[in-house]
């Protein structure tokens, strides 16, 4: 493994040029404070010049100190197989992360002083040079400070690729709302625009919305999910990134809430007595509020400039044109195979253009449920209506032979997991209000959730709701 040790702060940010911001309208909605910058600096390089075989071990408080880059190309170039290279990596990593703790803790019992230190703890020792405080090197070895980031060049590449083909339906449709367009790169920073997308805390598709804030908006269930529809999705990210605008007032923080949420942004706001999204960045020190929060917007801003500058980093990128669609809303259950015969479509087709359907629908196992919106390409959609009229209603879903294409998606699918309703109680909130809301029973609630006699709720506490109910509009 080759290590590159660290850089002066100086050339390690000076190896890409300074994108220059456009002075437009949506320099108003993106201001990028001077105290960002640095963040956004550091973002830009993990994008375009880190691979995803290199590592970049960092303080996570002030991202200009940089203390070694991590290489392991070389050897996937000698042979050896991903796999053992992703255990080297992670063991090499936390030994290097030991040795820089280890360095910082040595400085600091030096009191400060500089004399008879090796190359490396020097080269450490001047990172520090803007900073007096005595210390300085025992808060910076401390875990929340030490830090490993893995670079994304290659994920980042494809993201963009990919956006090419959805970017201007999604710009279309936050145009519609009023909203700015650029929003519309966050997936590249949420998920790098992996269609697949899907954590191991449950959030799915290109926006990854988590299960409960994806069912406000979408449907969300063992059968259906929309979240992993890019244009169902990005519906979706327009009304809620709305509704924290219009509750924030500003979009740096509706864009940091849609990682850290708009009460926890709302409470920073208030600790800190101001809506200046750097100085909130700087100063508050909320339990929740951590790495990833303090750095959504900087992600957002270094996300913008590569992308607006896609050619001069990644060159030309083939485009393959979206296929034409329209969408229908089943008032009938229908199995895929018939769905595929009436769409006048291959099976492989309807399920590539309908990726919120669960692998139970596309094995043929389930029907896609009434009520589903299905995507027909448009070459089949005239006349889809009368045909499905037509038709006879399917009394049994056939299982058919599951081609590899349809495997494939079925096994995307497969991950989401059966949906189970619930809703967080907020301040001044009763049972009947809630069970008014869902259209259920107050008894079946206590029962479902345990509620004695005296049906008190507290704020916070999460209910579950009876299967099988719908929320009411009102």
């Amino acid at each position: 493994m080759r290590v590159k040790l660290g850089f002066l702060v100086a050339f390690f940010f000076t190896t890409l040029p300074v994108v220059a911001v456009r002075a437009d309208d949506t320099h108003a909605d993106f201001p990028r404070p001077a105290g960002l910058e640095s963040q956004v600096r550091f973002w830009r390089q993990i994008f375009v010049e880190y691979s995803v075989h290199q590592v970049v071990l960092h303080d996570a408080v002030h991202l200009d100190k940089v203390y070694k880059v991590l290489d392991f190309r070389p050897e996937l170039d000698d042979g050896m197989s991903p796999l053992r290279v992703e255990r080297l990596q992670r063991a090499e990593t936390d030994l290097e992360l030991e040795r820089i703790h280890n360095t910082l803790l040595r400085l600091h019992s030096l009191g400060g002083a500089a004399d008879g230190l090796s190359s490396d703890e020097r080269r450490i020792y001047d990172m520090f040079a803007d900073d007096s405080s005595p210390d300085r090197f025992l808060v910076a070895a401390d875990d929340k400070h030490l830090r490993a980031q893995r670079g994304l060049r290659e994920r980042f590449a494809e993201g963009i690729r990919v956006s090419r083909r959805y970017l201007p339906e999604m710009e279309r449709i936050f145009r519609e709302d009023g909203l700015p367009p650029e929003l519309t790169r966050l997936p590249l920073v949420e998920s790098c625009f992996n269609l697949h997308a899907y954590s191991k805390v449950g959030a799915a598709g290109i926006w990854q919305f988590m299960p409960a804030t994806g069912r406000r908006f979408l449907r969300v269930d063992n059968l259906v999910d929309e979240r992993r529809d890019p244009i169902f999705s990005t519906r979706a990210a327009a009304r809620f990134l709305d509704e924290m605008h219009d509750s924030l007032g500003a979009w740096p923080l509706a864009i940091t809430a849609y990682n850290h949420g708009p009460e926890g942004v709302a409470r920073a706001v208030g600790q800190c007595g101001t809506r200046d999204i750097a100085t909130i960045v700087r100063d508050y020190h909320g339990s929740a509020f951590g790495f990833a929060s303090r750095n959504f917007y900087a992600e957002f801003l270094a996300a913008l400039d590569v992308e607006r500058n896609y050619r001069e980093y990644f060159g030309n990128m083939p485009v393959e044109a979206a296929p034409r669609t329209r969408e229908h809303r089943l008032d009938r259950a229908l199995g895929i195979q018939q769905a595929a015969h009436m769409a006048h479509a291959d099976r492989d087709v309807l399920a590539t253009l309908n990726p919120s359907l669960s692998s139970l629908v596309l094995a043929g196992r389930r029907p896609i449920p009434r009520g589903a919106r299905l995507r027909l390409p448009e070459g089949g959609a005239s006349g889809f209506e009368t045909r499905l009229a037509e038709a006879p209603v399917e009394e049994r879903v056939v299982e058919h032979k599951v081609t590899p294409a349809v495997a494939r998606h079925a096994a995307h699918a497969g991950r989401v997991r059966p949906a189970v309703l619930t809703y967080r109680v907020q301040r001044g909130q009763t049972l009947s209000h809630i069970a008014k809301r869902y259209r259920v029973s107050v008894a079946s609630l206590c029962t479902t959730n345990g509620i004695g006699k005296t049906g008190r709720l507290r704020p916070g506490q999460t209910l579950r709701i009876p299967r099988g109910v719908r929320r009411s509009a009102a």
